[in-house]
Parts: structure tokens; sequence; C-alpha cells
């Protein structure tokens, strides 16, 4: 911790937490894992045995192309089966992401993510953060990036054949983007995010990127 940090958080780390045994409940295109554990409660003293099923999806890594010269960011469009049970229409708008491949620095994982997916190539990375999608069910993170682009090149249709993937491809102003976030149309967490941090330093990333 630090002085930030020292009186938010309670101090507890990995070392209170006791894996008492771990098991693979089924390994396809992704695993579930089962856990049984203990962890330390904030009045000092150990949980009861607990058990829980994990989803190990692995971590990703995912960039928002922005042009800095239009202040426009580039989307993508693409159907999505986790999504065809929620209110919302399956096809999703998104922005570039991938798995992170083992021993693959996620730098690498969305400078390859973007080529596939939209076509294009970043001439500069912002990294934003990592973080955890869904904690109580999955163990994946994401490492989040602002990529600088030309958004005038966001076009057609990409994505890889061998992974059945089609992929719509297209450039809006980042005010619209936003304005898509706050009526729902825009309902993937990644993009969100992405979207809300260029809405709170897009000043400062223009001023970077155009001088």
């Amino acid at each position: 911790m630090n002085s930030t940090t020292d009186n938010i958080l309670s101090g507890l780390t990995k070392q209170d937490c006791t894996i008492i045994e771990k098991s693979q409940l089924y390994s396809g295109y992704f695993k579930m894992e089962s856990y049984k554990l203990r962890y330390r409660k904030f009045d000092g003293s150990m949980s009861n045995e607990i058990v829980r099923e994990i989803f190990e999806r692995g971590n990703a890594a995912a960039i928002i192309p922005f042009d800095p010269k239009t202040e426009s960011v580039v989307l993508i469009e693409q159907f999505r089966v986790g999504a065809i049970n929620s209110q919302h229409s399956p096809w999703l708008l998104e922005i570039a992401a991938g798995i992170v491949d083992k021993g693959e620095d996620s730098k690498h994982t969305v400078v390859r993510e973007l080529a596939e997916e939209t076509g294009l190539t970043c001439d500069d990375l912002t990294y934003v953060s990592t973080f955890l999608t869904s904690p109580g069910g999955t163990t994946e993170e994401i490492a989040l990036y602002v990529g600088k682009v030309d958004a005038s090149k966001a076009h057609g249709r990409h994505g890889l054949a061998a992974e059945n993937e089609d992929i719509r491809v297209f450039a809006i102003p980042l005010d619209k983007a936003y304005q898509l976030v706050k009526d729902g149309t825009i309902c993937n967490s990644i993009a969100i995010i992405a979207i809300q941090y260029l809405m709170l330093n897009r000043k400062e990333l223009v001023a970077k990127w155009t001088n």
C-alpha cells in the first residue's frame, strides 16, 4: 500500500486466503474450475469453507482507437452469443479486444487485435488501466489502451475467417459515442469504460498527439 490507499484498504492480501482444494470441472473452448477455500474476515477470524465455481477465460486486452485530429473513435459491431438472452440485440457495439496469448505482452495483443478486427495500425499507445470484469465468477482481467489512429481508414468488414468472425468497422465522433453510452445503445462494459476515459482525458490526449 501507499499513502493514497493507507486509510482506504483493509490490508488483506492473497496470504489471507487458503485454497483447500482446486479441481477442473470442464475444459473446452474455455475452462471451469472449482475452488474450495477459506478467507480471513475483517474481524481477523477465518471464514467457513466455501466452494465456488470459477470461469477461467484467460486474460484479455482491449484498445479504443482514437483520432486526435477529428476527435473520433473507431467502433466495431459483431455477434456475441453471451448477449443472446439479454434485452439487447446480440450484435453489440464494442472496441477491438482479444485474449492475451501465453507469454505475450498486452501491448502486442492490442496491436494484433486492432489489425485483425479493424484493419488499422496505431501510431502510439496509451495505457489506461487493468481491471477485473466480474470477479465474483471469473478470473479474467482486461488491460485497456487508447491507440492513436487515422479514423478515415476505418471501414468495411474484418475479422478472422478461421474464428468465424464477421466484424463491421466504423468511426464516429467521440461525443456521439458517449451519447450511445448514455442512451444504452453501447452496453459492452469495456467499451463504456474506454469511452468514459476518453471523455475525461480527451484534451490531454489531443494535446499530446497533435503537437
